[in-house]
């Protein structure tokens, strides 16, 4: 709904009832007469005028200034300050009427002094000690039995490069996600600024980030929600989601190596998109064979590089001699690194040879 012609029919009411109380001041009565009408409507439309062509500035511009900030205020900061509001001026009603019968000129002015005083100090006290005040709210008792199994299950936030990577996806469809997923809004307008990016590599991974996360909300098996918890604690996205994780008592979901050591170092749980993947490549025990094309030449004098379908690098001693074929290769050893699993092997030839 568009506020513009509404606002200017208020301005409009608002100076016509100026312009007529105006109109009955110079006109020094309120009746009616041949004398005094035209003073007195004559004012009346000039005001109502005057408010029309002026709401733009007195009504309007106001207003979309309290929109925008509106929208950029936390939704924890517009609770409290709201709760807060409430409790000062009931404070000030109670006290209203005692204020009133002292003598004046201290009658007249004090309730009204005190509406002004305990509003602003409810609405500034309550939201200095917003975190004090929401986490009352969080450590409200326990939902009774019949309360959904969602309702005790942890928030995992999502980051940006995970929701770009995609294989949450993938992980969110085998059902191993025991909680209910989050994006925050912060998350989310960073991801849409990389969408709108000049650079078509950029542009190419939001818009893949975008497509997952409709994605997810098709799943009917996964439970996602958008969240606008801004903490103003921090300023970088990494920090702010590390602020929201910690005061939800959730998880972050992330295959970005250096969120994943700032945040175990503050105490947030983290799930490694990168640390799963790696988890659930197959074991090779040193003497298993298995078949594997060499592909390319490795670093070292006669070796042979191939991968395994999970994505693992198997170097081959002597495996040079078998470039683009398929050879049966036996493991020797299996070592762990932090960029993942580096299988070595022999051709099961020379293997057996040994």
């Amino acid at each position: 709904m568009r506020l513009g012609p509404v606002l200017r029919v208020l301005g409009a009411l608002l100076y016509g009832f100026v312009g007529y109380y105006l109109g009955v001041a110079l006109a020094g009565t309120y009746e009616l007469t041949t004398w005094t009408a035209p003073t007195i409507w004559g004012s009346m439309f000039a005001g109502a005028l005057l408010g029309y062509l002026l709401a733009p500035w007195i009504l309007i511009a106001p207003a979309r200034a309290a929109r925008n900030s509106l929208r950029s205020v936390p939704m924890e900061d517009l609770i409290a300050g709201t709760t807060g509001l409430c409790l000062g001026l009931l404070i000030a009603a109670l006290l209203a009427y005692p204020l009133s019968r002292l003598p004046s000129p201290f009658g007249p002015i004090l309730p009204f002094v005190a509406v002004i005083l305990f509003g602003y100090l409810g609405a500034t006290i309550m939201v200095l000690r917003k975190e004090d005040f929401m986490g009352l709210i969080r450590s409200r008792p326990a939902p009774p039995a019949a309360a959904p199994p969602l309702a005790e299950q942890p928030t995992l936030l999502l980051d940006t490069s995970v929701i770009i990577d995609g294989r949450i996806a993938d992980v969110a469809d085998t059902g191993f996600l025991l909680g209910h997923l989050a994006v925050p809004r912060f998350v989310l307008n960073e991801l849409q600024y990389i969408a709108d990016s000049s650079e078509t590599l950029r542009r190419n991974r939001g818009r893949r980030g975008l497509e997952m996360l409709d994605r997810l909300q098709q799943n009917p098996d996964v439970h996602i929600e958008f969240i606008d918890i801004d903490p103003q604690d921090a300023q970088q996205v990494d920090d702010k989601l590390i602020s929201l994780a910690r005061d939800l008592g959730g998880a972050i979901i992330t295959n970005d190596y250096n969120l994943n050591r700032v945040a175990r170092l503050q105490g947030v749980k983290v799930l490694n998109i990168n640390e799963l993947a790696n988890a659930v490549k197959s074991v090779f025990l040193p003497g298993e064979g298995m078949p594997i094309k060499i592909i390319q030449v490795g670093k070292e004098i006669g070796q042979g590089v191939g991968y395994l379908e999970d994505g693992t690098m198997v170097v081959v001693e002597n495996g040079r001699q078998f470039l683009n074929q398929e050879v049966i290769v036996q493991v020797t050893k299996v070592l762990q690194t932090n960029a993942g699993r580096l299988v070595f092997a022999v051709p099961e030839t020379e293997a057996e040879q040994r």
